[in-house]
């Protein structure tokens, strides 16, 4: 009798373990947004007001589970609020409208400085000599499920949506990148015939973009993207995102697959 009721409690572990995440998460999810949320977007997210309103109900929803299944803490004495909080989950959750995904699976803690942080890094000299380097950032994705982030360049990047340059938006490309096991600029595709379009137009986009940063000409897309792919699909998300239409003009090509992957058209957005 003992065994029967060992195995009850035992399976009975398994079924609460298993569904009340997910009872949890819905009961998140139907809640109602709270108004000083939408202030919060409202006043940090400065595209939000040009969105249709069925983008931005879907970025509420989007919203809350972010902030439901995510944990944000603060580094150098930062005290996480809810615009820190808000503003990130907003800014991340552009980048899934109108797509079929789970939102940001892999991803588990969100880590956010006041400013610019400093990392050791290697850095190789031009004698082959690798030696312990510190660097300042303002954003890092990992693969172990964390972002890292500078609150004031995350406030800038949300309030001026128009300079190309978004560090939510770059770090959060990387953690789409990074879903398929390998951040390469890759990300997961539908079908052949979109990995073949995807493939060809990058790569050559990303020869050009090389091209013209060892020119040291100007560019449309931050030369940045031109370290390697990961760093191009994160630089060109930030590009079709901030800047639509000079990229459907300069770069027609990479706006449509783009916007083929992302499912949306910023160039709607803009007044």
């Amino acid at each position: 009798m003992a065994y029967w009721i060992f195995v009850a409690l035992f399976l009975a572990g398994i079924v609460v373990a298993l569904v009340l995440p997910r009872y949890r998460l819905k009961k998140a999810i139907a809640a109602p947004f709270p108004d000083e949320w939408v202030a919060i977007v409202e006043r940090n997210i400065a595209v939000y007001p040009s969105l249709p309103m069925p983008l931005r109900m879907q970025l509420r929803k989007l919203i809350k589970q972010f902030l439901h299944q995510k944990h944000f803490s603060g580094a150098s004495g930062l005290e996480i609020t809810d615009e820190i909080r808000v503003t990130i989950a907003a800014e991340a959750c552009m980048l899934l409208l109108n797509r079929r995904t789970g939102v940001y699976p892999s991803l588990r803690y969100i880590i956010v400085y006041p400013s610019a942080f400093v990392v050791d890094r290697p850095q190789g000299g031009a004698d082959g000599i690798v030696s312990e380097g510190r660097k300042g950032l303002l954003g890092e994705s990992w693969s172990n499920g964390k972002v890292i982030l500078a609150w004031d360049n995350v406030l800038h990047g949300a309030s001026n949506f128009v300079d190309g340059q978004n560090v939510v938006l770059h770090e959060f490309a990387h953690q789409l990148d990074s879903e398929t096991g390998s951040t390469n600029g890759a990300p997961f595709l539908a079908g052949n015939n979109c990995l073949r379009t995807w493939a060809a137009t990058l790569s050559g986009e990303f020869e050009e973009l090389q091209r013209d940063a060892w020119r040291g000409k100007r560019s449309l897309i931050d030369h940045y993207g031109a370290t390697n792919p990961a760093e191009f699909f994160a630089v060109a998300t930030e590009t079709f995102f901030e800047k639509p239409r000079q990229m459907a003009k300069h770069h027609r090509e990479l706006f449509e697959v783009l916007q083929c992957y992302y499912r949306i058209d910023p160039r709607d957005w803009q007044t």
